[in-house]
């Protein structure tokens, strides 16, 4: 009897075992693998270039005049100063994973670089950069006349959430994440919303109206600072609704096409083709910096208004005390924040995109640079002031300071 259950475990566990196998090597050759290995320190890199493997796209196609970029070669600096401490910023750029980096002063190219397989063609993902061009497609849709008043509620144009913590959250407040409503940000815990809810899109196909529908409020509105990516989810379906237009189609009609971007760009989407509306816009660095010069030169391209001008001043130039930088009881953080917009601490009329795993779009409109720099890099949320340490000083470096 005992050797009988023994074969029959045995026999079991082999069964098991080869169905685990066969599991794997389903899910290894399936759509799905991408999406779970996206992170793994050995792909990161690789992926954060490609992913149209990892999520499916909508297509930015580039189109007109180009608006090219003189040359101008001059090194970087070698240093920078940190917390008081000099510190090289070779080092800096080896310890962040910079995948790539690009610094324009005046119009021109003054130095770009790439690095771990990555070159000019690139196409680097935003993370959450791409809330910035989010930003810039509601300025333009108020400018048209699409949107009404940013101190609309979000439920005017998305009924589905009229129920919800976003029913009457103005889109004002969500644009400077202030909305109140209940949403946990932690990318270290795999439970958490905004994990979750890339497993609610991709692996059930939950629309973005049926997760944000579920979510209440935690404060009032428009009284603290934090960071929520649904707030820029839900923008993107008042923006959705007011133009009848997807995402990816009013970019490039209205701001990619415009700025003379040279390469076609994607954004990803959702199961559903929706895109995802708080990040995942897909770029080469010369067309990110395309979009920090349009933004260094308030909104306007050789005299073409194509971001009303007083819209990209609102949005760098926040006034509410809980969105102004430094230690802010009101805010989470103590960079401030604009319409989508970083301010870094201690102000110099500078401002940031910033996205996940250390991406930026730097702007410093005084010193007139643009900085974009890619990164996989795993300790980015402590690397953020010195980041900023670093574009500074390679800013001042370029204006003789």
């Amino acid at each position: 009897m005992n050797n009988r259950l023994l074969r029959i475990a045995a026999w079991t566990f082999g069964g098991l075992a080869v169905l685990a196998f066969a599991g794997f090597l389903w899910l290894r050759q399936s759509p799905y693998w991408a999406g779970i290995t996206l992170f793994a320190e050995s792909q990161r890199v690789e992926n954060f270039r490609a992913m149209d493997r990892v999520f499916p796209s909508r297509a930015v196609p580039h189109g007109g005049p180009v608006w090219a970029f003189e040359r101008d070669p001059r090194a970087l600096p070698e240093t920078y100063d940190f917390n008081d401490d000099e510190r090289e910023l070779s080092a800096f750029l080896d310890r962040t994973v910079t995948t790539g980096l690009l610094v324009v002063h005046r119009g021109a190219i003054t130095h770009e670089e790439y690095r771990l397989g990555a070159d000019e063609a690139s196409p680097f993902t935003s993370w959450s950069m791409a809330k910035s061009f989010l930003s810039a497609l509601i300025g333009i849709a108020l400018e048209e006349g699409h949107i009404a008043s940013i101190r609309d509620s979000i439920g005017r144009y998305v009924p589905a959430l009229a129920g919800s913590g976003y029913g009457d959250v103005s889109l004002e407040d969500a644009l400077t994440m202030s909305s109140g409503v209940a949403f946990n940000e932690d990318y270290d815990n795999p439970f958490s919303d905004i994990n979750m809810l890339v497993w609610r899109a991709m692996a059930m196909s939950q629309t973005a109206e049926q997760t944000l529908s579920g979510l209440g409020r935690l404060r009032d509105s428009g009284t603290f600072n934090d960071y929520i990516s649904s707030d820029s989810i839900a923008l993107g379906l008042v923006l959705e609704s007011a133009t009848g237009m997807p995402l990816a189609e009013y970019l490039a009609s209205r701001l990619w096409g415009p700025m003379g971007a040279e390469a076609d760009a994607t954004w990803s989407t959702d199961r559903t083709g929706r895109e995802f509306a708080h990040c995942c816009l897909n770029a080469t660095l010369r067309d990110y910096a395309r979009f920090g010069r349009l933004y260094l030169e308030g909104g306007a391209r050789m005299g073409q208004q194509i971001v009303p001008a007083e819209w990209v001043l609102a949005s760098v130039n926040p006034t509410a005390p809980h969105l102004q930088p430094g230690q802010n009881p009101a805010s989470s953080w103590t960079f401030g924040y604009g319409y989508k917009w970083w301010i870094p601490e201690h102000p110099q009329g500078d401002f940031t995109a910033i996205g996940v795993w250390g991406q930026y779009i730097y702007i410093d409109p005084a010193r007139e640079a643009v900085i974009v720099k890619t990164s996989a890099d795993p300790d980015f949320d402590n690397n953020d002031h010195e980041s900023i340490a670093v574009f500074r000083a390679i800013s001042q470096a370029l204006a003789g300071q």
